[in-house]
């Protein structure tokens, strides 16, 4: 069982724990077997008093205007980017090491945005900032995947256009996506709820994810951009994206192009995105040989196909990646760092 009286088992608190990225991450605890000395869940004042289980225990989630941090030494936070502004400098200042699921602090020069399997030595000394971030759900799988390409050949500029759940809206997503189908369905004269998306999601594409720019850009894609070059240790880097928001429940695709530093063989290519952790390839370009977000079977690979080398520049290529956002692109990247950081010492 993952409670451990270990000196080195961190004592842990999931700030948003009745939310669709802090329930997973209470899965994911009792699936990889995390240890830990104490847990505790912590909501609003709305959730406060809702009883959950973890680990075969159940725990009352707790109030987070009077949690006291001074109790923990890791505190996942993942309620939103305004609760983690209000919340996370008194729970640093109370002495907990903080991982944030949210855009508060990502691009904070004194806060590392880590995917461990990128670039995990940022885990080895704890930040000036007390905080650790946690990137964009869409970030991670596609840094994933440059990481090795980058290594190889160097890359020059990527272009993307994302193809996002409703999960990315957590709980409150999921649900109106699935009313507004039925209503759609059932009684087409009636208006949709379209709340979380405008328009409605159902049998349609939001092609606008987050909020505008003066540029024409949004934030998402913004966050991408940003994200990316700040993770890869690449400033200046030449990422474009266009995110939009589609009808499927839960796991994010992207089509991306990538344009390198040298020329590209496939099967090269092939052999070194397979050898990145935690990636599943798709090696085939036979129709139908792809991943899919209803198709693919473990939530935690980065599934990448349709990878073709352009005809006209061989030092261009194009992949079709999709990955579990509220895991991958979520909980388990949060959990990953946790774990590099029991690994490593780094309290």
């Amino acid at each position: 069982m993952p409670m451990s009286d270990a000196a080195d088992a961190p004592r842990i608190a999931i700030v948003g724990a009745t939310g669709a990225v802090g329930t997973t991450l209470a899965r994911l605890i009792e699936e990889r077997d995390f240890r830990y000395r104490a847990v505790h869940l912590v909501a609003s004042a709305r959730s406060a008093g809702k009883e959950l289980p973890l680990d075969g225990t159940t725990h009352r989630v707790q109030d987070l205007a009077g949690f006291d941090f001074s109790t923990v030494d890791i505190a996942f936070f993942s309620a939103g980017t305004e609760v983690s502004r209000q919340w996370v400098p008194s729970a640093v200042a109370a002495g907990a090491l903080v991982i944030d699921n949210t855009n508060a602090f990502r691009m904070d020069p004194d806060t590392p945005l880590v995917v461990p399997q990128v670039n995990a030595g940022r885990l080895d000394e704890r930040p000036v900032s007390g905080i650790i971030a946690n990137p964009n759900c869409s970030t991670i799988p596609l840094v994933r995947l440059l990481h090795p390409v980058q290594r190889e050949w160097g890359v020059e500029q990527v272009v993307v256009s994302t193809y996002q759940a409703a999960s990315g809206r957590g709980h409150s997503g999921i649900s109106e996506l699935r009313e507004d189908t039925r209503r759609a369905l059932a009684r087409p004269e009636e208006a949709p709820i379209a709340k979380e998306f405008t328009p409605s999601l159902a049998f349609d594409l939001v092609p606008s994810i987050d909020q505008p720019l003066d540029d024409g850009f949004t934030l998402e894609e913004q966050k991408m951009r940003q994200e990316s070059a700040k993770i890869l240790g690449l400033p200046g880097f030449d990422l474009t994206a266009t995110c939009v928001r589609v009808p499927v429940v839960n796991s994010h695709s992207e089509a991306v192009w990538v344009r390198t530093a040298s020329e590209v063989d496939r099967d090269r290519l092939m052999e070194v995105l397979a050898q990145a952790p935690e990636v599943t390839v798709y090696d085939t370009l036979a129709t139908g040989a792809f991943p899919t977000p209803r198709t693919t079977q473990d939530p935690d690979q980065v599934h990448v196909g349709r990878i073709r080398i352009t005809p006209q520049d061989r030092r261009a290529f194009w992949m079709w990646i999709v990955a579990d956002n509220l895991r991958i692109g979520a909980a388990l990247n949060a959990l990953q760092i946790a774990e590099e950081l029991v690994r490593r010492g780094t309290r």
